[in-house]
């Protein structure tokens, strides 16, 4: 019988999960008991993707890129669901359900996992080191702040564990939608920079088309942290002493997606509200770029709103670090507890030692890429992108597999967006191909 990645069977907790759903369905104080998981997603997800891609598209291309975000959140939606309703309706993580499909689909989510991790966190803590300089420090220890905040961001999971993520976690989402929407509703205010007759430039054009391909990259983030939500459900429970039912996981992933696609529009409108028609570029260098972010934002809005700006953008990259500090390393962990039955029985010991290594490789990166955050960033976004179809897949196949109840498998909406999805990922791949390769 497989096992998840820590110590249930998968047939006891399916009983006991499918049992309390019959006798308690609409507890209130279970409900409770399962959010965290979707809140800690949608920390995750809002990051690079909102900040920096979502406003640079508002920026360049005014309001003509949301009709393609949206597009992306709604095919995406359906694959990172299946994280957490594979979970909730088996009893076991999402990984384990890669192992039964075969464990060469392991192999492959580990491989991605190793490839992006290590990036994905680089880039994210050091725009986190980059907006920290911007309350006032010298731009020059941007390198210093970055390893800092890597540093306590690993302390607090080391240390505080899953409990003390999702306490902070909530804390930084409820800010950063406060200080995002406030400053939204203030650059509503103040109009648009841009002249009436003001014309930008087609983001329809094959030019473009390798920036549509990063800004769906992270958007709303890469399928790969719907393993994430998964193994957070099981650290949810060790606290609650609540497994969450298909429905309570669904509400609770709702919450946290719903979430992550508003602040995506409301970064697109900041962006194009601030920046587009203003006749500025936004910059490659790490420093420079949150300077100029912030300055553009307080510009028009007001000297004294800086602070709330750079708290927003702050928030907005720390909880993405936190996250991703604890995301890839569990996720990895994870694997190689279901690749080996030496490791089976040592997923803590596994999971530190990859945060460790993880952080120290993120800071090796960092201090060569400090001057060019946004290639980093760029590079890490379109690995994220063209590895989607494979994970996409991957996780429709195993919501699909004969270890699922037939009520909680894909029904013919969900299929067909699945469907969908993965045509859309796979398309955009060749168009990227096409443009990158072989278009001169």
């Amino acid at each position: 019988m497989i096992k998840n990645t820590f110590t249930h069977e998968v047939q006891p907790k399916n009983e006991a999960l499918m049992r309390e759903a019959t006798e308690y369905p609409d507890s209130r104080s279970n409900l409770l008991k399962a959010i965290g998981p979707g809140i800690l997603v949608a920390c995750s997800a809002i990051g690079g993707s909102h900040l920096v891609w979502s406003t640079r598209a508002g920026a360049q291309y005014g309001w003509s890129l949301i009709g393609l975000i949206l597009l992306a959140n709604l095919l995406k939606f359906p694959f990172f669901l299946y994280g957490q309703r594979y979970t909730a309706a088996t009893g076991e993580s999402l990984l384990a359900g890669y192992r039964r499909q075969g464990v060469a689909y392991v192999y492959i989510f580990l491989a991605i996992n190793i490839l992006t991790g290590i990036i994905n966190t680089a880039g994210v803590a050091m725009l986190s080191g980059v907006l920290f300089a911007g309350y006032g420090f010298d731009g020059g220890q941007v390198p210093v702040f970055t390893v800092g905040i890597l540093v306590i961001c690993a302390a607090v999971i080391l240390l505080g564990h899953y409990r003390l993520l999702d306490k902070i976690s909530k804390i930084v989402v409820a800010v950063l939608s406060l200080s995002t929407l406030v400053a939204l509703g203030l650059a509503f205010a103040h109009g648009p920079v841009a002249s009436p007759d003001f014309t930008g430039p087609s983001a329809w054009t094959w030019q473009a088309f390798p920036f549509l391909v990063m800004l769906l990259g992270w958007m709303p983030a890469p399928v790969d942290l719907s393993a994430w939500s998964s193994l957070w459900m099981f650290s949810r429970e060790e606290e609650t002493g609540h497994f969450a039912t298909p429905r309570e996981s669904s509400i609770d992933f709702y919450l946290g997606y719903v979430m992550a696609v508003v602040m995506a529009v409301a970064f697109v409108a900041l962006g194009k509200l601030i920046m587009y028609g203003s006749g500025q570029e936004l910059v490659t260098g790490g420093t420079g770029f949150s300077q100029q972010l912030v300055s553009l934002y307080s510009a028009n809005i007001g000297e004294w709103s800086k602070p709330l700006i750079l708290t927003a953008a702050f928030s907005t990259m720390f909880s993405t670090t936190m996250t991703c500090i604890d995301g890839y390393p569990r996720s990895l962990a994870a694997s190689c507890t279901l690749l080996s039955d030496s490791f089976a029985r040592r997923f803590k010991q596994i999971f530190q030692l990859s945060i460790v290594l993880s952080v120290v490789a993120a800071c090796v990166i960092v201090l060569y890429f400090v001057q060019n955050l946004l290639q980093l960033l760029s590079f890490a976004a379109i690995i994220s992108f063209v590895t989607s179809p494979i994970l996409a897949y991957i996780n429709y196949r195993v919501m699909n597999g004969s270890n699922v109840p037939v009520e909680e498998r894909p029904g013919p909406f969900l299929k067909l967006l699945s469907l969908g999805g993965l045509l859309f990922f796979l398309l955009m791949t060749a168009g990227f191909v096409y443009v990158t390769f072989i278009r001169v």
